[in-house]
């Protein structure tokens, strides 16, 4: 049994018999640091209603679900000595490096911060906050494509409780033959209202980059993680150089109601062709039935445990996101009867809608259910038109955390 297996076990075992009433283990202070263990552990389920392409790949499997252990996430963390903190996180289902870095605080009580190692980069508010506390079981399609998630790198930070201003270089992800492309990225953050269930958050973050072998190809899955096919795609585009992206984030809570929505523009400097320039957003409303609100910190939101944990924590949301990879369009064809002639890049449209429900219940459970109403457009150069691809997804998750 190799390793990953092994810590993969370890992670199921820990979520099973960790105690209820806590949401992370103490292990001990060794060295001045003070060291606990956390976890994250997600099982999920897909069902398709597919209408034209088979999204999880019947002839793989002749089913139309998918069930799969989406994560098994094992974080060992440090406090200390001094105004260090450490740590060092692994994902057993993926077998992959999460965050693993060293953050030294430069006094005060301000977030001041160096820090060296991987961690997420200063873009995008959904992919900052908390994947265990996500409102919706997949990240928007417009976050799992454009944003930067971790990365290698040195990054400092400063700030108070209403702003913050980021900015890190970094290079190629931990684990091997992952993401690669070195760059840099910046982030600002300010909450003009800033109180006890009354928060504005408002932010802008720039991420400049190289592509990996001067290759890329955007796509995009229709917010289902288990789906092997992606509806909308750009193609390689095998002489593209650097990959800019702007995006502008806002944030609104009062009470048990939180609105939040992220706009994305990308552009890609191409050697040999236009620049290639795409844009996408998403928009999202959340209710906490049983009144619980929201936290604020360091630009990102935070969700206590329910205040009655017998009974749990019940959410209701709806999410509305976009996607838009054509840069370009069709010409007349030379020859009358022939095929229109591709002027750009044509990587398709998608529209989704995603209503759901997530019950948190004690400290360390969390069951979640979405439906997913999927529209998508993308040109077929064998049928010399646009077609179009409107499936709707349901997404079960049962999650363990500590």
């Amino acid at each position: 049994m190799n390793l990953h297996r092994q810590l993969l076990t370890a992670a199921v075992v820990s979520a099973l018999f960790v105690p209820a009433a806590h949401a992370e283990i103490a292990i001990d202070v060794i060295g001045g640091s003070e060291i606990t263990f956390e976890g994250l552990v997600q099982a999920d389920g897909n069902w398709f209603d597919n209408d034209r392409a088979d999204l999880n790949g019947v002839a793989k499997n002749g089913k139309d679900s998918e069930f799969e252990l989406r994560r098994a996430e094992l974080v060992l963390k440090g406090k200390g000595p001094g105004n260090v903190e450490w740590v060092v996180g692994y994902d057993a289902k993926a077998d992959k490096f999460l965050d693993t870095n060293l953050k030294y605080k430069l006094g005060g009580n301000s977030n001041h911060y160096l820090q060296a190692g991987q961690f997420k980069q200063p873009n995008s508010l959904e992919e900052l906050s908390s994947t265990k506390n996500n409102d919706f079981i997949s990240k928007a399609t417009v976050t799992n494509t454009y944003a930067v998630a971790r990365r290698l790198g040195l990054g400092y930070s400063i700030g108070d409780s209403d702003w913050s201003v980021t900015a890190s270089a970094f290079g190629r992800e931990l684990t091997r033959d992952l993401a690669h492309g070195s760059g840099y990225g910046v982030r600002g953050t300010f909450a003009p209202i800033n109180e006890k269930g009354n928060i504005l958050h408002l932010g802008l973050s720039y991420v400049d980059y190289d592509t990996d072998a001067d290759t890329l190809r955007w796509r995009a899955r229709p917010n289902a993680d288990l789906a092997t096919v992606r509806l909308v795609d750009s193609g390689d585009l095998k002489d593209s150089d650097r990959i800019s992206t702007i995006g502008a984030e806002a944030m609104y809570v009062q009470g048990p109601f939180k609105a939040q929505a992220e706009y994305y523009n990308s552009k890609v400097k191409r050697y040999d062709h236009d620049n290639y320039t795409t844009d996408g957003y998403y928009v999202s409303g959340v209710w906490n039935v049983t009144g619980e609100t929201w936290g604020y910190k360091g630009g990102t939101p935070s969700l206590g445990l329910p205040d009655d944990p017998g009974r749990g924590m019940w959410q209701l949301g709806a999410r509305f996101d976009s996607i838009d990879l054509n840069d370009g369009g069709l010409r007349a064809p030379a020859v009358i009867g022939g095929a229109p002639l591709v002027d750009g890049v044509l990587g398709g449209k998608m529209d989704i809608w995603t209503v759901g429900a997530n019950w948190y219940w004690r400290s360390n459970f969390k069951a979640s259910l979405n439906y997913v109403m999927v529209d998508s457009k993308k040109y077929s150069s064998s049928a010399r038109t646009f077609l179009s691809d409107k499936p709707n997804i349901l997404e079960a998750r049962l999650q363990f955390f500590w």
